[in-house]
């Protein structure tokens, strides 16, 4: 089945939301208004208004950085598991993730033209029957579990981190214990402890070079971008 039609279809099965008309198209234009929100930052001109659909759905945005050789690095990533309005929530976390991700350092305005942005829309969250009741290349999850003092940890994957990685699903559960912050000994016991919500997502992506493209031929390239 076509991208569009899948996410589209993951969209209308939310049981807390209206049906949404929100397709692959509008996911590549929220990649191109993060752009232009980090270029409307360092250019100080205002930000253009979105042209994707709205709607109230979880959302991440991601920042990869190209090095010489072709290779990419992360740069930020972080979003909301809660539904948020799209055109608010886009702008807040391309913004978020650019500058705010302790991880990293902020995104300069030197390193606009080696970026790559991500958006994923996030659908379908559901309560895993175990730790390993999900689908490589599929779901995301949320793990949620107690440290050895009783202590509550939580994390989560997007549904593209397992599959990129190379990993199994024992493999990338434990990554995502220690994401949490536990530093003992993973045991199978800790695993079977593990409360894991798993949900969809629908991800597009956009560099900068397509990004520019884009809005050269549709005349919303601003000068002042230079």
């Amino acid at each position: 089945r076509r991208r569009k039609e899948i996410c589209r279809d993951q969209f209308q099965n939310m049981s807390k939301h209206e049906p949404s008309n929100i397709t692959d198209k509008d996911i590549e234009e929220a990649c191109r208004f993060c752009f232009d929100v980090l270029l409307s930052r360092f250019c100080r001109t205002p930000c253009p208004l979105p042209r994707f659909r709205n709607g109230e759905f979880p959302l991440f945005v991601t920042w990869n950085k190209f090095d010489g050789k072709g290779n990419s690095n992360l740069r930020g990533c972080i979003g909301n598991l809660s539904p948020i309005g799209l055109h608010d929530g886009v702008k807040k976390y391309a913004a978020v993730s650019a500058f705010e991700d302790r991880r990293f350092s902020p995104i300069s305005a030197d390193e606009v033209p080696m970026l790559e942005c991500s958006v994923t829309f996030l659908s379908n969250f559901e309560e895993a029957a175990n730790y390993v009741d999900w689908e490589i290349g599929k779901h995301g999850m949320i793990i949620n579990f107690s440290d050895d003092r009783g202590s509550p940890l939580s994390a989560t994957y997007l549904p593209y981190v397992c599959s990129e990685q190379g990993w199994g699903k024992e493999e990338c559960i434990d990554s995502l214990i220690r994401k949490a912050g536990y530093r003992g000994s993973i045991s199978q016991r800790l695993r079977n402890s593990i409360k894991l919500t798993r949900y969809q997502g629908c991800k597009a992506t956009v560099d900068f070079a397509a990004y520019r493209g884009q809005r050269v031929a549709d005349r919303l390239w601003l000068e002042a971008w230079g």
